[in-house]
């Protein structure tokens, strides 16, 4: 059973060197063979060119097809591995196509997974421990009110006037700040157009109290369901959000109110060119750290009183080999790849797992992958 991994920027290295070290049989596939073979072409000789017709022949009933490539290839790298009885996953969000392939999936027995890096992933598995440590909890009642938040951020370990580095093009960061987002805050339903206009303030449990900025994003509400609340729960607060450095709002203000106005053909092409602006501006340098926190948090309350308050949170930084956010997106794929292979994710379409046994295996990898990971309970 062969590993098809299709991709290898930046944030897929770590994970791909993960495998082939383990002896784990694998094929790379990439649009740039050079740029593979500088990657890993010291472990492995088995490095082709990306063509997905080529990826289709290769294929064979049990292997993984692993897709670290741009959005647009996912759904078309799953419908291939359905058609050999092979098996898929990816880091990214489950797009409505992709979801389409759970019956077809779950009749030809294979998985595809998908939501399983830094965020969609670590974040998953720390969401599904907190329920569950809620419902075990002396505090657990279905009549409490719950809050529910989750903010992941990569942000420069050291921090600079813009508040913000990049670690590839500026687009996606521009682009992101057009798009809308759903939560609940205080019991009922927030929707925000732009991202500004939601900026709160939100203090991390890490060892030395740290503030940061944050703002919801995407569409929060589906993964209440996801994570296993029940309907009958009451929820005050439920956003899954993006976290920056103290200041970011003040620094990036400009940023902001052009932004707002940019639309049509002309709007895409400003939009590009301050990209290629700020890619020359605040690109990391080589070498240089950089920083992801992730905090999840979950606190249940009843008659003014709180009866259960824990929070993961995580703290990692680039090292000598490499950055923070390749080792977090990739390693947890790794880690699905092998459950996949092991029969620990039956067929269908799936997010990161919810069985206490992999969520508890794989955050005890994630531990070490980050310099600081805590359970903090609020109440201890």
């Amino acid at each position: 059973m062969t590993i098809h991994w299709c991709g290898t920027g930046l944030s897929a290295i770590p994970g791909l060197r993960r495998l082939i070290e383990a002896g784990r049989p694998v094929t790379v596939w990439n649009r740039t063979t050079d740029k593979a073979r500088e990657a890993v072409g010291d472990l492995t000789d088995d490095i082709r060119a990306f063509d997905l017709d080529a990826v289709t022949a290769a294929l064979a009933p049990g292997d993984v097809v692993v897709s670290m490539l741009p959005g647009d290839w996912h759904v078309p790298l799953a419908r291939a591995a359905i058609g050999a009885g092979a098996h898929f996953v990816s880091s990214s969000y489950i797009a409505p196509e992709m979801r389409d392939l759970d019956a077809a999936a779950r009749a030809a027995g294979v998985a595809l997974v998908n939501e399983v890096g830094l965020d969609p992933g670590i974040d998953h598995l720390m969401a599904h421990a907190l329920v569950a440590n809620y419902r075990a909890a002396p505090g657990f009642d279905p009549a409490n009110t719950l809050s529910f938040l989750s903010y992941c951020g990569g942000i420069p370990k050291t921090p600079n006037a813009f508040r913000y580095k990049f670690s590839w093009s500026p687009l996606g960061v521009l682009k992101a700040l057009r798009s809308p987002s759903r939560s609940m805050k205080d019991g009922a339903e927030l929707r925000v157009d732009r991202p500004w206009d939601a900026i709160g303030s939100y203090t991390a449990p890490l060892p030395s109290p740290e503030d940061f900025e944050v703002y919801p994003n995407r569409d929060s509400l589906p993964f209440i369901e996801q994570y296993d609340f029940d309907p009958a729960w009451k929820i005050r607060d439920f956003v899954r959000g993006t976290l920056r450095l103290d200041g970011w709002a003040v620094a990036w203000k400009d940023v902001f109110t052009e932004v707002e106005t940019l639309e049509g053909p002309a709007g895409d092409a400003r939009l590009k060119e301050m990209s290629d602006q700020f890619w020359a501006d605040h690109a990391y340098d080589p070498d240089e750290p950089d920083r992801v926190v992730l905090c999840v948090d979950l606190k249940a309350e009843r008659d003014g009183r709180t009866t259960f308050h824990q929070t993961y949170v995580m703290d990692a930084w680039g090292d000598a080999a490499g950055t923070a956010m390749a080792r977090l997106v990739s390693v947890p794929v790794s880690l699905a790849i092998t459950a996949v292979l092991d029969g620990a994710i039956g067929a269908g379409v799936h997010a990161a797992p919810s069985r206490p046994e992999l969520v508890t295996a794989w955050l005890a990898e994630v531990d070490r992958l980050a310099q600081h990971l805590a359970l903090v309970d609020h109440l201890a």
